[in-house]
């Protein structure tokens, strides 16, 4: 078996890494992470609805103070969000305006995608689609109207579907080919629920 890479430089990953580690190094990480945030739709960077986060996903202002993702006062624009360094990584918070995320919950295997996923995936359509925090997980972003968060058990899979009263800790790591801008997602919901 070959040793496993750094996806931002050559270098191999240490032996004591995490399973799904993907950098050599905290400093490879955030040169990464950074690369990454010029990807972001513009539906998305547009909005004023970012918060940084904790690396246990704890939502957080831009000044490090407790935020909420359904208070706006402590909401901020892309740009501030990017620029400050607290925690771990930034966030977007869903309002109910249309813009929804679909969780796709452990559906990869390194490159390849579960069938359950893929389905999801190929119904969706074009629309941005990015891997989440965990690195085995998929969120596919898009329009709909999904008035109440949901879980739905598809196949071998779980899928979260959300639109207000939450925030979705974002990866800006795009997967695949999928274009950088937000599709209609409605047949998606629909079908699920």
């Amino acid at each position: 078996m070959p040793t496993p890479t750094c996806e931002h430089c050559p270098a191999p990953l240490p032996i004591t890494a995490r399973r799904h580690a993907r950098y050599c190094s905290t400093r490879c990480r955030v040169a990464a992470h950074r690369a990454r945030r010029r990807t972001l739709p513009d539906e998305l960077t547009s909005r004023p609805r970012w918060v940084r986060r904790t690396a246990a996903k704890v939502p957080v202002t831009v000044d490090g103070a407790a935020a909420s993702s359904t208070d706006p006062e402590t909401w901020s624009r892309y740009s501030d969000a990017a620029a400050s360094r607290v925690g771990a990584g930034f966030g977007f918070v869903l309002n109910g305006d249309g813009v929804v995320c679909l969780d796709l919950d452990h559906c990869l295997y390194g490159d390849r995608v579960a069938p359950w996923a893929q389905r999801i995936l190929d119904a969706a359509g074009p629309t941005w689609v990015e891997r989440s925090v965990s690195g085995d997980g998929l969120h596919v972003w898009g329009y709909g109207e999904l008035p109440h968060g949901r879980r739905v058990s598809v196949g071998t899979g779980t899928v979260e579907l959300y639109g207000t009263g939450r925030y979705i800790a974002v990866t800006g790591d795009t997967w695949g080919d999928t274009p950088r801008r937000l599709g209609d997602l409605s047949a998606v919901i629909h079908a699920l629920l």
